[in-house]
């Protein structure tokens, strides 16, 4: 079965449909993500880290999660997520640090 809302990696056009979903701490980071002022990493953090919480990497496309669509499985997704909104955070900005280094420790020599 074929869903048009259905991605190899969670799709950042979704990211909008996860705002109301948890609380306000939860609602400020997706607005943060969302706009102007956003940098690429922020971004970047932002997918990775819904890539690992929602198992993104273990979905294809005969799977029960691929049938419902990316935005539908994240927001069941955090809906069931276990922490609090500020373990979200913390874990958003662990997941920042990560690729901060990564771009530090990979950056071409000039």
């Amino acid at each position: 079965m074929y869903n048009s809302d259905t991605e190899v990696l969670f799709p950042w056009r979704a990211v909008p449909s996860l705002k109301g979903i948890r609380g306000m701490e939860w609602d400020q980071l997706i607005d943060t993500v969302l706009g102007e002022t956003a940098e690429d990493v922020d971004r970047q953090s932002f997918i990775l880290m819904v890539v690992r919480i929602f198992g993104c990497t273990g979905c294809n496309s005969d799977s029960f999660r691929a049938m419902r669509g990316c935005a539908k499985c994240a927001q069941q997704s955090i809906r069931r997520y276990r922490g609090d909104d500020a373990d979200l955070v913390k874990l958003f900005e662990k997941t920042k640090q990560e690729i901060k280094n990564y771009r530090k420790a990979n950056a071409p020599d000039k």
